[in-house]
């Protein structure tokens, strides 16, 4: 009986299931069907676009093409910044990957802590920022990007889950404030900012290097000058360059304050700001060697030729008066050598308004010059141009330049009389094709501005310059800057110098500028440019003889190039050979 009960049981129950089953299958195969009937009007509709409307080949190419633009953009991200060397191959800027720290506030328990510990690693870390971001409810936040080794060990030691690194491409600049106006920077994206990577962001940035002009032996040799006249004479700033006289190859360039350009975006705008490109100038008595030279090439004047300055120049109600007055009757050397504005002032009227101004402008001092970076600033010239504008301009007074283009005109007075338009990217021509030279003066007038110039450093305000052995030549300026209430203050001076050697066929030209020296006890209170950019010129001149090997003629008076020029000085007390009188511009 019990028996005949249970398998009736699981007969029931056997067949319970089997009516289960049966409905599973059922649904199983009514979805079946569903998406069978979904799948065929897909492929329906996929059929009618692809064949009947023709539209898929369109959206294909769509898609190509944006994948080909992302391919693009990955490839260009993937480039790496190109180097940049000096010209003896010294490096100057190059890419690294380098570790960048964040942190994970969630995982950090102290934040307090952590930020303590951290500004003890990075001392100009912003710890109330810290602190305000390790507390917050951000999953990420950045701490420190391109961070050294030294300091990525310090982080890993504090044991710290809650900090992580991430690795970047980051720029960096193994001579630090070397040559920081000149070679500038990049942001952390890959662009430039200022200096060469600015201006050559497309060479840079498609992976190819560049290689500058410089001599990084002469660009320290140069800075460590300056730096010290800055120092000794309590300045403001200063700028220099070394020239090529016949390239205009910039061999060295320095403007201070400067910074270490690894560390950009700390610097001040005064430590930003180039003096040397930048900077525009009223750069004083320079200005007579372009006068000088305008005078014996635009209307064929000659060194004996005399200009009266036993007084000075009245203009309306201002006058034109000489430092050190001769109150005499001059002779272009003894205007040159005595620096006499009154004497540079009639040079100019000889010359005449147009042709002063055109000279002016085939030396490259009227327009803004063209270099390899984009920090130029453009000259200032009187405007209207008038008569009393050519006497002022004649001794720089009321015209403005930029210590670089004052010494490319410069060389190019002194080099044979060609144009020099100054480079610092070193260009690879493949042409074949000789460069083409633009004369500016004659061969023979360049000659005599030579004698003229090496006059000025034997015999005039500039004889702080000399280096016995190394035939130096140049000009003194010292010009007074315009004051805050207009007019000029003489408290506040610009003292330069530009100089050659050798004076018999220059191959280097040095431009000296310090800004706002304040004269010593050394100086017997003079702050003028015999004093304070002369000797500079000096120093810099023994530094590069030592470094390039430049040998030190044995001095000949016979061989002088000034020698000849003893009897167009008519000065009573004067001799050959010697100084009798201190001039101190």
């Amino acid at each position: 009986m019990i028996l005949r009960q249970m398998r009736r049981n699981a007969i029931r129950i056997e067949g319970e299931h089997s009516a289960a089953l049966e409905r599973a299958r059922g649904r199983l195969v009514l979805l079946g069907m569903v998406f069978a009937l979904a799948y065929a009007v897909i492929a329906v509709r996929v059929f009618d676009l692809a064949v009947l409307q023709g539209d898929v080949p369109r959206m294909e190419g769509e898609v190509v093409a944006a994948d080909e633009g992302l391919q693009e953009k990955e490839q260009v991200a993937s480039i790496r910044r190109g180097d940049i060397y000096d010209r003896n191959g010294e490096l100057l800027a190059t890419t690294l990957k380098a570790a960048s720290l964040y942190a994970d506030p969630a995982l950090i328990l102290e934040p307090q802590k952590v930020t303590q510990r951290l500004a003890r690693i990075f001392p100009d870390l912003d710890q109330a920022q810290t602190l305000k971001d390790l507390e917050g409810a951000r999953r990420f936040a950045w701490i420190r990007r391109g961070i050294t080794p030294d300091q990525q060990q310090e982080i890993l030691a504090l044991g710290e889950p809650g900090l992580g690194f991430e690795y970047e491409d980051t720029r960096i600049y193994p001579q630090g404030a070397l040559a920081t106006h000149l070679v500038g920077y990049a942001d952390r994206d890959g662009n430039g900012l200022a200096g060469v990577e600015r201006s050559y962001q497309d060479v840079l940035a498609t992976g190819n290097d560049l290689h500058l002009t410089l001599d990084l032996r002469l660009q320290h040799a140069l800075r460590r000058e300056l730096g010290a006249a800055v120092q000794e004479f309590q300045a403001i700033g200063a700028a220099g360059v070394i020239l090529d006289a016949q390239t205009g190859e910039v061999l060295a360039g320095v403007s201070l304050p400067d910074f270490d350009i690894n560390k950009a975006g700390s610097a001040t705008d005064e430590q930003e700001f180039s003096r040397l490109t930048l900077g525009v100038y009223e750069l004083g008595s320079m200005f007579k060697i372009f006068s000088t030279a305008a005078l014996l090439e635009t209307v064929n004047g000659s060194l004996g030729q005399t200009f009266d300055a036993t007084k000075p120049i009245r203009i309306g109600r201002f006058s034109i008066n000489d430092y050190h007055a001769q109150k005499r009757v001059l002779t272009v050397p003894e205007v040159f050598m005595y620096s006499s504005n009154i004497g540079a002032a009639l040079m100019g009227k000889t010359v005449g308004t147009e042709k002063l101004r055109a000279f002016y402008r085939d030396l490259g001092l009227i327009d803004p010059l063209k270099f390899d970076v984009r920090e130029i600033g453009s000259p200032e010239v009187p405007h209207p141009w008038r008569e009393a504008s050519t006497l002022t301009a004649s001794y720089g007074h009321g015209i403005s330049t930029t210590p670089l283009q004052l010494a490319s005109a410069a060389a190019s007075v002194v080099n044979g009389g060609f144009l020099v338009q100054p480079k610092l990217v070193a260009q690879q021509d493949n042409s074949g094709e000789p460069e083409k030279k633009v004369r500016v003066i004659s061969q023979e007038n360049s000659e005599k501005m030579r004698a003229l110039w090496r006059l000025v450093v034997t015999q005039g305000t500039a004889k702080n310059a000399d280096v016995p052995g190394y035939d130096i030549g140049g000009k003194t300026g010292t010009a007074e800057k315009v004051g805050a209430r207009g007019g000029y203050d003489r408290k506040r001076l610009i003292s330069s110098f530009v100089g050659a050697f050798p004076m018999n066929d220059p191959k280097y030209v040095v431009m000296i500028m310090v800004d706002e020296p304040k004269g010593n006890k050394k100086t017997y209170g003079y702050a003028t440019a015999g004093w304070v950019a002369a000797p500079v010129m000096a120093k810099v001149v023994t530094s590069m003889a030592s470094i390039l090997g430049i040998p030190a003629d044995a001095y000949d008076p016979a061989k002088d190039i000034v020698y000849n020029l003893d009897r167009y000085i008519h000065d009573p007390k004067h001799k050959k050979g010697k100084t009798l009188v201190s001039y101190h511009e």
